[in-house]
């Protein structure tokens, strides 16, 4: 019982301290509200995945970012390890009055891989490599690595009914600093740090509520998060 308000106070604290950010620094906080989704063909190795996310510069209706990405899945026989090749389409919205927007296409190749590290510690690691096509700018790529952790609170398992505390970080780094029109970026894009407290409405139905400091060569913004996690 002890470990366990232990954790809980540890993720309030976590996401109080976003809510400071945002006062201290005086960034816009944002939202987010995403959906998640991955379904496999009967007994075949292969599936789908992919989201649907709607960002805003506020929280409601100045859109930062919409972007659907989807992708077929393959995970062998008798091995955790999921590999994805998919596709997104992002439309980027300019904050404020300006409704001006522009549209980036991306291939992007995956490999996700859990690991338990107890009997309360799930962990998850999620290396990406995305094509980028981007609006007046040359051919991009960029490297994404992400660990997310889940830690049950109630339950043993991340099963129907529990409430867990979710935590990821994802590192971003560009492949090329030279993207034309004598435009550059840095190696560095952008760093995403997430504290979240979940709950199984169903073991393949979860929900997420969150926040997440976004720190960027251009910006440090920070954003609340809401999730749903769908297993068809």
């Amino acid at each position: 019982m002890k470990s366990r308000n232990v954790l809980l106070a540890v993720g309030f604290a976590l996401l109080f301290n976003f809510k400071s950010m945002a006062q201290t620094t005086g960034d816009q906080t944002g939202a987010w509200y995403m959906y998640f989704f991955n379904t496999t063909f009967k007994e075949s190795p292969w599936g789908l995945q992919g989201d649907l996310q709607y960002h805003s510069w506020n929280k409601t209706d100045d859109m930062e970012q919409l972007l659907f990405r989807a992708g077929l899945t393959y995970k062998p026989k008798k091995a955790s390890v999921k590999f994805t090749l998919g596709f997104a389409n992002i439309t980027f919205g300019q904050q404020g009055k300006d409704h001006t927007s522009k549209v980036e296409n991306r291939i992007y190749q995956e490999i996700l891989f859990p690991i338990k590290l107890s009997r309360r510690f799930y962990t998850t690691h999620r290396f990406r490599y995305e094509q980028r096509f981007v609006a007046d700018q040359d051919f991009r790529t960029r490297f994404r690595y992400i660990i997310f952790l889940n830690v049950p609170l109630n339950k043993t398992n991340l099963e129907k009914g529990a409430i867990y505390l979710a935590f990821y970080d994802e590192l971003f780094l560009n492949g090329e600093k030279n993207i034309g029109n004598e435009q550059g970026v840095e190696i560095f894009d952008r760093n995403r740090t997430y504290a979240g407290l979940g709950y199984l409405i169903k073991n393949d139905l979860k929900i997420q509520l969150g926040g997440m400091r976004q720190i960027a060569n251009l910006s440090n913004r920070n954003q609340f998060i809401l999730s749903l996690h769908h297993s068809l």
